[in-house]
């Protein structure tokens, strides 16, 4: 297993991507903290990596909220003494433009995107250093934010952002052997997430009308199909082991190609 005796921070572990890369890591070996505002997140995702046996917390935690942030970092120390891995994935969708969305909305959707990983990894990095561990922490972007999406300015602004913090923390952290990438997803198949939602014992709903409106975005990207929270919690697990040892500031995409398509063809013409 790629990250046998590690510990990782997710944050943002809902059923959708979030959980998909706690998962993928658990299943790789690590030892998970699994992060979320909504307490029925993080403890769900947490009770079922611990019952396919693996080894789990669960932290409750705004993160905007410094106090808290601190917190999270230190239940992965007490709990499994240290960290090595960081996942910053804790976002809010709010699809608004420039000329409706409130400024309290706005600056709650930068924040949570943005200053929370700022937190998480400033507290994440300083016990990394203090303890001597070459860590890896993974931004989770979205190709929202390498393209210009409309009315959706505060997602697009902050996963943008989140480029190039990436750039700069790996700068700065890589003297101490702490590796800075992010990740890409792109709309992403629904399926995988009911599936992992049920297997959390919730109760599901129907998915077939959610799949229907995904049907635009798996025709628009040249491979046909989109990928799914488990694609992205295979690459976290490379990004976060050493099969990537010389890989920092470094963003992979995961995307069926759509970042790469011209912006002319349409890939469901035949």
């Amino acid at each position: 297993m790629k990250l046998k005796e590690k510990v990782a921070v997710v944050t943002g572990t809902s059923a959708n991507i979030g959980g998909g890369i706690a998962e993928g890591l658990a299943a790789e070996g690590a030892a998970l903290v699994c992060v979320d505002a909504r307490e029925e997140n993080s403890a769900d995702c947490a009770r079922y990596i611990n019952g396919s046996g693996g080894r789990a917390i669960a932290a409750t935690c705004d993160v905007t909220d410094e106090r808290q942030v601190i917190a999270a970092i230190g239940a992965a120390r007490e709990s499994f003494g240290g960290i090595d891995i960081l996942v910053n994935s804790a976002a809010i969708f709010n699809k608004k433009g420039v000329l409706d969305m409130p400024l309290a909305e706005w600056h709650r959707q930068i924040e949570i995107i943005l200053t929370g990983a700022f937190l998480f990894t400033k507290h994440a990095a300083r016990l990394m250093i203090e303890q001597g561990r070459k860590g890896s922490i993974i931004n989770i972007i979205s190709t929202a934010g390498h393209q210009g999406e409309p009315n959706n300015i505060a997602y697009c602004t902050a996963k943008s952002g989140l480029l190039n913090f990436t750039r700069s923390a790996a700068m700065e952290l890589v003297a101490h052997g702490i590796r800075v990438n992010s990740l890409t997803p792109t709309a992403t198949d629904p399926a995988e997430s009911f599936e992992r939602a049920a297997r959390w014992g919730r109760k599901v709903q129907s998915a077939e009308a959610i799949t229907r409106a995904f049907e635009p975005f798996r025709k628009g990207v040249p491979m046909q199909k989109l990928p799914k929270p488990s694609d992205y919690g295979q690459a976290a697990a490379f990004l976060a082991s050493d099969d990537a040892a010389m890989i920092t500031g470094t963003d992979l995409r995961v995307d069926a190609g759509a970042i790469a398509r011209y912006w002319a063809w349409n890939p469901s013409d035949k």
